[in-house]
């Protein structure tokens, strides 16, 4: 190689970089990608409903492994990872985090036939053509009880404390549970719930429901946003309470709309109903 007093020629040196960088970049590691993983993903055979499901599980940090702790059970209907889980998930992780609610096992239910599992039959010709399978609500409760909860209980540390939480349709369900099986869980959470379906039928028949049944440690949350038709819901939180004895929540979110109120209402209903023992609820 030419030197000129001492100093390599500029064609040299360019070549001696491009080496030196080559051998570099051949040495270098290659980027990897991992999956990127919030918990466990389940399909479990439903014998009542006759078809695979779906099951989404989140559980807190430090959960697990050789931690004897059991946790309670936040059921959530709309779970799939296209549907409310993820976020919820992540409520459910800060909540935890930063003390401001217990942490709970969260149980996302992801749909198949949404309009079919979470409203009654209905007498609506209009109601009927966007939902000609509805009427499955009964069935889609065995399921929960009778096949959900115990898979569950089988495969995670759990304790006896469940809630459940769902929107719109899945508000309907929630509330139609509260009423006909209150029995199933301790905690309801109903956001924006389509009282209005079948000419407001639960709304009607829902003095009478809540004569058949005990609600003792029940609670029951709503939550409605501006776009509550004929303000259902603060019309069946007004019918809770000319009843002595019921323990239920409601909170008005004007500035939201259908599609913005799941998330707001989530933040202030865990922190209200699942706040740490001993805390005061925020």
């Amino acid at each position: 190689m030419r030197r000129r007093h001492g100093v390599l020629s500029t064609a040299a040196g360019a070549g001696l970089l491009l080496l030196v960088l080559a051998v570099g970049a051949l040495a270098a590691e290659p980027p990897t990608k991992t999956p990127l993983a919030i918990g466990d993903s389940w399909v479990l055979h439903s014998t009542v409903l006759d078809e695979d499901r779906r099951i989404n599980v989140y559980a807190p940090p430090g959960y697990g492994g050789a931690s004897p702790d059991a946790l309670p059970v936040l059921y959530m209907l709309d779970g799939g990872l296209a549907e409310d889980f993820l976020h919820v998930a992540g409520l459910v992780q800060v909540g935890a985090g930063n003390g401001t609610m217990r942490p709970f096992l969260l149980v996302g239910i992801e749909n198949t036939e949404r309009r079919r599992d979470l409203v009654a039959a209905t007498d609506v010709p209009e109601e009927r053509r966007i939902a000609p399978h509805a009427g499955g609500t009964a069935k889609f409760r065995r399921f929960v009880r009778s096949e959900l909860m115990p898979f569950v209980r089988e495969h995670y540390r759990t304790t006896h404390e469940t809630a459940v939480v769902g929107e719109s349709f899945a508000g309907l369900f929630v509330v139609e549970t509260y009423l006909v099986e209150p029995e199933l869980f301790d905690t309801y959470v109903a956001f924006d719930a389509s009282l209005w379906w079948n000419r407001a039928r639960l709304l009607t028949d829902a003095p009478e429901l809540l004569k058949q049944h005990e609600r003792a440690g029940k609670t029951l949350f709503l939550a409605a946003s501006r776009d509550d038709i004929d303000d259902g819901n603060a019309r069946f939180d007004a019918l809770l309470g000319e009843r002595k004895g019921l323990a239920h929540r409601f909170l008005s979110l004007p500035q939201e709309r259908h599609a913005t109120i799941f998330h707001p209402a989530a933040l202030t209903a865990f922190r209200q109903l699942f706040a740490p023992r001993g805390t005061a609820a925020q």
